[in-house]
């Protein structure tokens, strides 16, 4: 990955205390994945910044390498990956998730 688009990624994450690099936008995310974790922040009341990778190739490829993490979507917390779709979904279930959110930057 580039070193630009590496910042550029950080910049994103270092702006934000949540973000979701999702396909779509979370007002109309484009795959099942992306829409099930916008449905689970949207119950937990988070607030968060959207970015879609689709109109990005370099993001798109480069948040894979970012995080060492192959799938998409992909939601970091101050700063910090959190997971995927299985993930972030199982953490909401487990009733983790919220901690996560709710918790202060380290």
């Amino acid at each position: 990955m580039e070193d630009s688009v590496r910042q550029e990624i950080q910049g994103i994450i270092d702006s934000n205390d949540v973000v979701l690099f999702m396909k779509g936008t979370k007002h109309f995310p484009q795959c099942g994945f992306s829409a099930t974790v916008v449905e689970v922040l949207r119950r937990s009341g988070s607030e968060f910044q959207d970015v879609n990778v689709l109109e990005n190739p370099e993001i798109r490829q480069g948040i894979k390498e970012f995080a060492n993490w192959p799938t998409i979507p992909q939601l970091y917390v101050h700063g910090k990956f959190v997971g995927g779709c299985d993930i972030v979904r199982e953490m909401y279930e487990k009733g983790e998730l919220d901690a996560v959110l709710s918790a202060k930057e380290s």
